[in-house]
């Protein structure tokens, strides 16, 4: 897989805003202006896990309080995907942003007052692989080391983009052959195997997205056909994506790549 740039899905009515974060776009990111909500979830549907999405959460609403129910469907669908709202913060719209963070929005931008350039590219770019990030942190052991923990964070943003070994050693500011001796250090894979892993559990994450089909997932992580996706899933966890989707993918992934830790574990007690 070769890193490109991430999809910028915009929803937003208030012209200036959007040619704002066009701006800010540049090169790291692929700006698309939407329409509509349908328009919206299509784009998403066919983007890669990379795909960072703005809205207004407003958009399209007549004559009804609250966020647009389109935003809450969107967020049930494609829960892993990065969604922004940019709205103008009011005294009565408290309640909206607690429904907002209850709904999935990984963060809100005040327009006017924390939309410039560079707050907004220091948000898209902190969101970098968090839905995976966030999965991890949950299912990792306590007692995993600060250097471990890192490692695989680093690995889960480098996969979100596509990227590879080298692009893992980049991310982390070291040489390969330091990131191998880190990897053994912290008692984790070697920098390819965990990889491999992310890209794993990358895919598990997508397949329990429910607005997302096996061949969409295949192609967001980068597989030409669903087949692709289900010899490495078969290699790796011992089911297909459809029994993946069946059995809660990340949870049984996840599950069986803890095992895989444990005897990376194992096996350094055993040398020491």
């Amino acid at each position: 897989m070769k890193i490109g740039a991430r999809p910028l899905l915009v929803l937003h009515s208030n012209e200036a805003f959007r040619e704002r974060v066009r701006k800010v776009a540049g090169r790291e990111y692929t700006f698309q202006a939407v329409p509509d909500w349908p328009s919206l979830e299509e784009a998403v549907r066919d983007s890669p896990p990379s795909a960072l999405v703005v809205v207004n959460p407003y958009e399209e609403v007549y004559g009804t309080a609250g966020p647009s129910p389109s935003l809450k469907s969107l967020l049930v669908e494609f829960p892993s995907t990065a969604v922004f709202a940019a709205m103008e913060i009011k005294p009565t719209r408290m309640d909206d942003l607690r429904t907002l963070g209850k709904w999935g929005v990984v963060q809100v931008i005040s327009i006017s007052h924390d939309d410039t350039p560079q707050a907004m590219v220091q948000r898209f770019r902190a969101a970098q692989g968090r839905p995976l990030k966030a999965l991890l942190e949950n299912v990792l052991p306590a007692d995993t080391p600060g250097r471990a923990r890192a490692i695989v964070d680093a690995a889960a943003e480098v996969v979100a983009v596509g990227g590879h070994g080298r692009d893992l050693a980049r991310q982390l500011r070291l040489s390969r052959r330091t990131l191998l001796r880190w990897c053994e250090r912290a008692e984790l894979p070697p920098p390819r195997k965990l990889l491999a892993w992310m890209r794993i559990l990358l895919a598990a994450e997508l397949l329990d997205d429910p607005g997302r089909t096996v061949l969409s997932v295949a192609h967001a992580c980068g597989y030409s056909s669903d087949s692709g996706l289900r010899r490495v899933t078969q290699k790796f966890v011992g089911s297909s994506p459809t029994e993946l989707r069946r059995r809660g993918a990340f949870a049984r992934s996840s599950k069986v790549f803890l095992e895989v830790l444990a005897r990376y574990r194992e096996e350094n007690a055993n040398v020491a």
